[in-house]
């Protein structure tokens, strides 16, 4: 069986296999295969790689012949068409919003396995790849924010006066806002969080911030570890007990999200402009539409003396780390799905190969990309 790993092609400058986790792989008897330069952003030399026994490849040589496909990113439709039927990929692909693509690979026969959308079960924490950068993504976003903001982030007292501790407002205490928590509060800056979920204020204050209560939220308890969609009334609740927070916040970070649906507005125009400027806002959900009005993904751009940044791929950002996650993420899944002899064996009874398996066989067989 032959393995192959693509380079990234936008700015992201990880690589799903570092050479030593492609050398386990080797020495299991699968031929690794590797575009060129793929680790290069990530400081991982081709020289290194073939000292693994990984053989350098084309592009074009990768696509048309590996039986299974390794690429953090989605392909494009040219290179979709250079797949042979059968071959299996691997990646984050965020077949929730990308529904033409899936169609597409269907058509083509391929299997794609999107590792977004592994189910959050315990077995699976080892494969969560959304967790394992969303981690990175969080402590990124506090270190940019610290360097875009015109101020100290922890309290000083000196001979030629005092300072006040920035304030820090999270929105959303998933796995990147809680990381943010925890270091904003190194820096020594005051915390607030925002959630949804109540379930999260002990994790909240046990790492020195304040939770921001709101009552009336909908159960995320059946959602897998995801958030879930809120009523009206809550989110008028939430946006008045928000708006006082925001006014006196000197830096925001935001990171909610709703799997297939676009990221809730939360930060309005009216509350950006109660902003004192200088303030700073990072908005890792930029990509779905972002949490901030004004946001513009991949972009940074100052709204009335506020700094708005958007950004949802932080993690690429520090690639050896970010790249040694995934990768260890990448190899627990293959080990699902790579038998003893080397070969494929695509397991469908196994929750965890089916729960992540967009395309097979010609169709779409995911049951939440299928009602998309």
């Amino acid at each position: 069986m032959i393995l192959g790993i693509l380079s990234e092609r936008n700015t992201d400058k990880r690589v799903s296999l570092l050479p030593e986790q492609a050398d386990a792989l080797v020495k299991k008897n699968v031929a690794v295969w590797m575009e060129k330069g793929a680790g290069e952003n990530a400081f991982a030399a081709d020289t290194v790689y073939t000292d693994k026994q990984v053989v350098l490849q084309d592009r074009n040589t990768i696509l048309s012949q590996s039986d299974l496909l390794l690429c953090i990113h989605p392909l494009s439709a040219a290179e979709i068409s250079l797949l042979k039927p059968g071959q299996v990929i691997v990646g984050v692909f965020q077949p929730l919003f990308n529904i033409t693509l899936m169609q597409e690979l269907a058509a083509k026969q391929v299997t794609l396995f999107s590792l977004d959308l592994i189910p959050r079960t315990t077995r699976a924490q080892s494969m969560d790849v959304l967790s394992s950068q969303a981690n990175i993504a969080g402590y990124r976003a506090v270190l940019l924010a610290a360097t875009l903001f015109p101020r100290y982030f922890p309290m000083f007292m000196t001979a030629a006066g005092s300072i006040p501790p920035a304030k820090v407002l999270i929105i959303g205490a998933g796995v990147a806002g809680l990381q943010a928590i925890a270091t904003a509060r190194r820096l020594g800056a005051v915390v607030e969080v925002s959630d949804t979920r109540p379930a999260v204020k002990e994790e909240v204050m046990s790492l020195g911030a304040k939770f921001i209560e709101v009552e009336g939220a909908a159960d995320a308890s059946k959602a897998g570890g995801y958030a879930v969609e809120q009523s009206e009334e809550f989110k008028q609740r939430q946006q008045q007990r928000l708006a006082e927070s925001v006014a006196k916040s000197d830096i925001i970070i935001t990171t909610a999200q709703i799997p297939g649906k676009k990221a809730p507005l939360l930060v309005t125009e009216s509350m950006l402009n109660s902003m004192k400027p200088g303030s700073v806002i990072i908005d890792l959900a930029a990509s779905t539409g972002g949490n901030v009005f004004a946001t513009k993904n991949n972009e940074t751009i100052v709204h009335n003396g506020v700094t708005i940044m958007g950004n949802s791929n932080l993690a690429a950002d520090m690639p050896w780390d970010a790249s040694k996650l995934y990768g260890k993420n990448v190899l627990n899944f293959l080990q699902l799905i790579i038998d003893k002899e080397a070969q494929l064996n695509l397991n469908f009874e196994d929750d965890l190969v089916k729960g992540c398996c967009i395309t097979h066989g010609g169709e779409l067989v995911h049951e939440r990309v299928k009602k998309a």
